[in-house]
């Protein structure tokens, strides 16, 4: 018969106080391992390769971006289209000859879609879209001006609950 202590219970032994311990420490290990699976699955990647290499060209692009003097912005037309506007510096729609384009969530990329865009006869981009959920979404694009440079730049855009 197991001894027994004065209120009727089993007494501590090391073997379970070792018992716990080892419990205690398999669910920590547990959990970060999960939420270690769980990063890792849902990072985006990275922004480029090498960033040594892209901050060698940054000052440079980023300067003959601002040269250009465009002023954008993007809307939702409707629940299927998303519209980008590009104005150059005389108040005009800016001449770009291309334009690549992605809108996605900014956490993830499981929502992201990819977008072609046609200047229609106001001088606006529309790309059509699958119906987005509601919440904060991310229009990343390159644009190619007429002298070559290359514009890139991301717009936050909000869909509200109805």
């Amino acid at each position: 018969m197991a001894e027994q202590t004065t209120d009727g219970g089993k007494p501590l032994t090391g073997r379970k106080v070792f018992a716990i311990f080892a419990g205690a420490f398999a669910l920590i290990i547990g959990v970060n391992i999960f939420m270690a699976y769980s990063a890792v699955g849902t990072f985006p990647g990275l922004e480029v390769d090498n960033s040594y290499v892209a901050s060698q060209s940054f000052d440079a692009d980023r300067a003959a971006q601002e040269a250009l003097g465009w002023d954008v912005s993007a809307a939702f037309e409707g629940e299927d289209a998303v519209a980008l506007t590009i104005i150059g510096p005389n108040g005009q729609p800016a001449r770009v000859e291309a334009i690549e384009g992605t809108i996605g969530r900014a956490t993830q990329r499981t929502d992201d879609q990819v977008l072609t865009f046609t200047r229609n006869d106001r001088g606006v981009h529309v790309a059509s879209i699958t119906p987005l959920d509601a919440g904060k979404w991310e229009l990343r694009f390159f644009a190619t001006a007429a002298n070559g440079v290359t514009f890139k730049q991301r717009i936050e855009l909000i869909i509200s609950e109805e």
